[in-house]
């Protein structure tokens, strides 16, 4: 399905019709009949980017599943928590375009519209990989991969739409691990992605989230409070870790019965509020006065320090 991008006007970005599942998903299992119209695209007309509303039948689920978390059973946690990754684009349209792409396969995507604010993302958490526009107002993406790269061996994909081989090599340089030039297709970013995160072994979660006494760790399926291990469900610590990956923000009932119970489950949305009230059990101090699980009313609920 092709869909603009909100108030974009002439730039348009392929997304899947429908969301199949809340994991990552390989370039081999997604439709390979999309249309490959590509990111940054010349057309006419706007409008916002739709996605097919899901199945309206109920996901069969494995109640089986609610037991405590070991280590020989968290691999398959660590596979649906997906990638965090940096967007530094100050298109908003290209942003919202590429986010919705990779939040459909299961990433966690952290926007900045400057060099910036990206540097000051990377102070207050942990990503993977960061797609850095070249065009950026006031430090470019040349300087902001100089920075990166002198700080780390953070993954860095550049966005250009500039061609001269020039650019490129600059690009490559300055500390990019690779670039793509737009117009782009999206299965093409995805494949790059993945090829990133492949060859620097980080395809879990951040290494630590930290909030206060409370530690997630979702490459390593731990949980801990004061340095004590917390034992958790599978549902428990898939939920613990989308409201770790998603700090600062807001995530709704609705987001979060998508997120943690699949894109495809239709739900009471009390059963979220169930399995917060369990966690708060886990890991608040007092579950009555919780300072980390925090509900923020009419909204849904935030994790904080």
């Amino acid at each position: 399905m092709r869909a603009r991008s909100p108030g974009m006007g002439s730039r348009l970005c392929d997304l899947p019709e429908t969301r199949d599942a809340p994991h990552p998903t390989s370039a081999s299992s997604r439709d390979d009949t999309e249309s490959p119209l590509p990111v940054g695209h010349r057309g006419s007309g706007g409008g916002k980017p739709t996605l097919a509303k899901p199945p309206s039948a109920r996901r069969e689920r494995n109640h089986s599943e609610e037991v405590e978390l070991t280590h020989a059973g968290r691999t398959d946690m660590i596979a649906g928590v997906g990638a965090c990754i940096l967007m530094v684009e100050d298109d908003e349209r290209i942003r919202t375009s590429v986010r919705l792409l990779l939040e459909d396969e299961g990433h966690t995507v952290v926007e900045a519209d400057s060099a910036e604010e990206a540097l000051g993302v990377l102070e207050r958490r942990a990503v993977h990989i960061a797609l850095v526009d070249v065009m950026l107002p006031g430090m470019d993406g040349f300087e902001l991969c100089r920075r990166l790269r002198s700080a780390g061996d953070l993954p860095i994909l550049m966005l250009t739409a500039r061609t001269d081989s020039h650019d490129v090599v600059a690009g490559l340089e300055a500390g990019a691990d690779d670039y793509l030039t737009k117009p782009f297709v999206p299965k093409e970013l995805s494949a790059r992605i993945r090829a990133l995160l492949r060859r620097t072994g980080r395809c879990g979660g951040p290494e630590a989230l930290v909030f206060g006494d409370l530690e997630v760790l979702p490459d390593a399926g731990v949980v801990r409070r004061a340095g004590e291990e917390v034992a958790l469900t599978k549902t428990e610590f898939r939920l613990i870790c989308e409201l770790a990956t998603n700090s600062g923000h807001v995530l709704s009932r609705e987001s979060l019965l998508q997120r943690v119970w699949g894109y495809d489950y239709f739900g009471d949305s009390r059963l979220v509020d169930v399995h917060v009230r369990r966690l708060r059990t886990k890991v608040e101090s007092d579950p009555a006065e919780p300072h980390h699980v925090v509900t923020v009313r009419g909204l849904g609920y935030k994790l904080e320090p």
